[in-house]
């Protein structure tokens, strides 16, 4: 149970409950290859059953920590931090992202869009889930989509995201890990036949990296 002085300083984007954070290199997506400092954010409630960070849904197992120690380690690494989770727009992003950017850094996050868009970002992945869909705010202003794939259906649930984001977000498909032997072959029929799709890879599973 977190103290009144502690809840409102969560509340209000002060303090955030941080899960982990580390140097590596961006595995997914349209950053894939560069180096990037990772800045989990604990508590999740869209609850994907393949999800690989199962520990970040409860923000209760995650101390709620100063954004000031977090910009300050993250300053120290790289240009480039991106904002993950767990969901970390449960949260306001607002007061993070804004000191992050106060010291010239390009700032991304990874989300899945159940929450509205708080926050200041340079990037934006959306990458949706069918148990709690985007809102329009984070349609509305993605970068780009990526949509992982499990299953066949998962081509249709694609389509269906790819109509609601806007036209300028990029479109990318990503084999689900434990499944990425079975229909990455799939994804890469189906993009040759629909190329405004690109295949995402987890390559920094593949470079046994963070």
């Amino acid at each position: 149970m977190l103290s009144k002085e502690v809840q409102l300083e969560v509340n209000r984007g002060a303090m955030l409950p941080l899960m982990e954070e580390f140097y590596t290199i961006q595995g997914e997506g349209f950053h894939t290859g560069k180096a990037a400092y990772f800045i989990r954010i604990g508590g999740c409630d869209v609850g994907c059953h393949w999800c690989d960070v199962k520990e970040s849904w409860n923000a209760e197992l995650h101390p709620p920590t100063a954004i000031d120690l977090i910009v300050n380690n993250a300053s120290k690494y790289s240009e480039t931090v991106v904002v993950t989770g767990g969901e970390p727009l449960m949260w306001d992003m607002s007061l993070l992202t804004q000191r992050l950017k106060n010291l010239n850094l390009k700032v991304h996050i990874e989300t899945s869009g159940a929450y509205p868009l708080s926050g200041s970002w340079d990037w934006i992945c959306l990458s949706p889930k069918k148990n709690k869909l985007p809102t329009e705010t984070v349609y509305n202003n993605a970068n780009e989509l990526k949509v992982i794939i499990y299953n066949k259906h998962d081509f249709i649930f694609a389509e269906e995201q790819a109509e609601k984001v806007n036209p300028k977000a990029i479109l990318f498909l990503q084999p689900e890990w434990s499944k990425s032997e079975e229909m990455t072959p799939f994804i890469v029929e189906y993009v040759m036949k629909n190329p405004k799709w690109r295949v995402s890879l987890q390559t920094h599973k593949y470079l046994n990296i963070p």
